[in-house]
């Protein structure tokens, strides 16, 4: 669920960090872990080859400095992030969105869990409280409250991975348009009557 950047703003927003001062590769690296909120963590192969492109392009320079080498902007490099400073505005507001979506996500997926928690030992409660007055494995309200728990773990599954692949869309920039909602909310209206009708026999 890593911000996802498009193509050409990995290679803007590198220049933009060496525009700050120049950085060693792992230092780059870091600086894109640390302003995502750690949720995008590129590997060498993602930014030493585009690092290697800026250098053909004279946007970049290398010096070795000991074990480390060391990259610099350029004076065309700094032309061009100047140049492209609504671009990387643009850029900047898309990686906080992204952020703020994964963390929303990972704060609703906390509180289902401990929804979920209590609920869990709600229930373990009542049943230790019930054990002495337990009517036989096969009545069928024991079989009923079985059923229960599965068809609620079942709801719980598919609610927090519908909602998990919707976030992961929006959060990796894809459109969610108002008819697929409209559409999402039809579909589980119609699923809900039809439990209801269902049930009612």
């Amino acid at each position: 669920m890593s911000p996802v950047f498009s193509h050409g703003d990995l290679r803007l927003y590198l220049l933009n960090l060496l525009d700050e001062g120049p950085r060693h590769g792992y230092d780059i690296m870091q600086a894109l872990s640390d302003r995502t909120g750690g949720t995008y963590t590129p590997s060498a192969g993602t930014i030493y080859p585009r690092l290697a492109k800026l250098e053909e392009e004279g946007l970049v320079t290398k010096t070795v400095d000991g074990r480390k080498t060391v990259y610099s902007i350029t004076e065309a490099g700094h032309a061009e992030v100047t140049s492209r400073a609504g671009d990387l505005e643009g850029i900047e507001a898309g990686l906080a969105d992204s952020v703020r979506l994964i963390a929303d996500e990972v704060r609703g997926s906390v509180r289902e869990a401990m929804k979920s928690l209590r609920a869990d030992l709600a229930a373990a409660g009542a049943e230790e409280r019930t054990t002495a007055t337990r009517p036989p494995a096969d009545d069928p309200r024991v079989r009923s409250r079985e059923q229960l728990h599965r068809a609620d773990a079942a709801i719980s599954e598919f609610r927090a991975r519908l909602r998990a692949d919707i976030r992961s869309h929006v959060a990796r920039g894809g459109e969610l348009a108002e008819s697929f909602v409209d559409g999402l909310t039809d579909d589980l209206d119609r699923i809900a009557r039809d439990v209801t009708r269902t049930l009612k026999g």
